[in-house]
């Protein structure tokens, strides 16, 4: 949904301005009260209306206190600001210089705003404007498209910025990873039935010996429980023979193995997964083995799928568990 001014030319509203940048509404209040960083528009009911000239003062508010300066120090050098040249557009030098507070990001339109205001609310490490914006996300756009247009191109941005900048920037990564891994718990998700007799077993989501990424397949649990599949999430680095007994145990009608990396990516191991049998002599059964994660790149297995994205993976593993309840019914 576009946060346009609205049509009398007033701007816009405080909540509107405080999604664009990643600040509470709160924040903007107290910001006027204090110091004096208020809009010069009010309606005739007092409420804030906020013109380009007002969010130029608030953006260069945002990156100073998100560099460290105080928030007075950091009032006074915006609004002086207004007074000296303006500063370059986005996208352009202030971006790819790696200016305090500024992170690399690409795509436009309404999911970049929202990956700025949650990349700035990042930088100043304000876990609950962070937390805010990622429910938005999720609540406005679903699962997928919040991971997919929101989440993820923050997440590189930051990590960008943290590769070139030495080891600035490490705790903004962190922070936000947190806050991404619970919002995707948090998500809304459908009543998945329990393991009665006669249902196909679940999908297991399990990253490579020595892989350490998880949040990807954080995403792919989400969307799996949002779709009523079931699902076992066992995570980062986990052992091939814990797999393998896993897989004997439960009879998964799936197994995703993840690699973020060529080193953790084996097909080997994979082809070993895809070997595992379950259930009585004569009818036993094996996983179909799905390869997720940019390690598997360039190493081809035909019979071995791999899914191009989260929309993808999420509709070949539901078709697999569909395929499943209609082989268990007899349909």
């Amino acid at each position: 949904m576009n946060e346009l001014p609205s049509p009398d030319g007033a701007g816009l509203a405080t909540g509107a301005l405080a999604r664009r940048l990643g600040v509470a509404p709160t924040t903007l209040r107290s910001w006027d009260r204090r110091y004096g960083i208020g809009p010069a528009v009010r309606t005739d009911g007092r409420h804030r209306r906020w013109r380009p000239g007002d969010v130029a003062v608030l953006e260069a508010m945002c990156r100073l206190t998100s560099s460290g300066v105080p928030p007075a120090d950091a009032a006074r050098a915006a609004k002086e600001a207004l007074l000296r040249p303006p500063a370059p557009p986005v996208g352009g030098a202030a971006e790819r210089t790696g200016a305090p507070g500024v992170l690399p990001l690409v795509g436009g339109g309404d999911a970049r705003q929202e990956c700025r205001g949650l990349a700035r609310a990042a930088v100043r490490l304000d876990a609950p404007a962070v937390e805010e914006r990622l429910a938005e996300a999720v609540e406005r756009h679903g699962l997928v498209v919040a991971w997919q247009e929101v989440m993820v191109p923050t997440l590189h941005a930051v990590g960008r910025k943290w590769a070139s900048s030495g080891d600035r920037y490490v705790e903004v990564e962190h922070l936000l990873s947190w806050q991404v891994s619970t919002a995707l718990r948090r998500a809304p998700h459908a009543v998945v039935a329990g393991g009665r007799e006669g249902r196909p077993g679940p999908v297991l989501l399990a990253c490579a010996p020595g892989e350490q990424h998880s949040l990807p397949l954080e995403a792919l649990h989400a969307g799996l429980l949002e779709l009523g599949v079931p699902t076992r999430m066992f995570g980062a680095a986990v052992p091939v023979e814990a797999l393998t007994a896993a897989v004997r145990r439960l009879g998964p009608v799936a197994v995703v193995l993840w690699a973020q990396t060529r080193s953790t990516a084996s097909l080997p191991l994979a082809r070993h997964v895809a070997d595992a049998r379950w259930g009585v002599t004569g009818a036993r059964r094996a996983p179909t083995v799905v390869l997720g994660g940019p390690g598997w790149v360039g190493r081809p297995a035909a019979d071995l799928p791999r899914p191009t994205g989260l929309s993808d993976a999420l509709a070949m593993l539901a078709g697999a568990h569909a395929a499943g309840t209609a082989g268990d019914t007899g349909a």
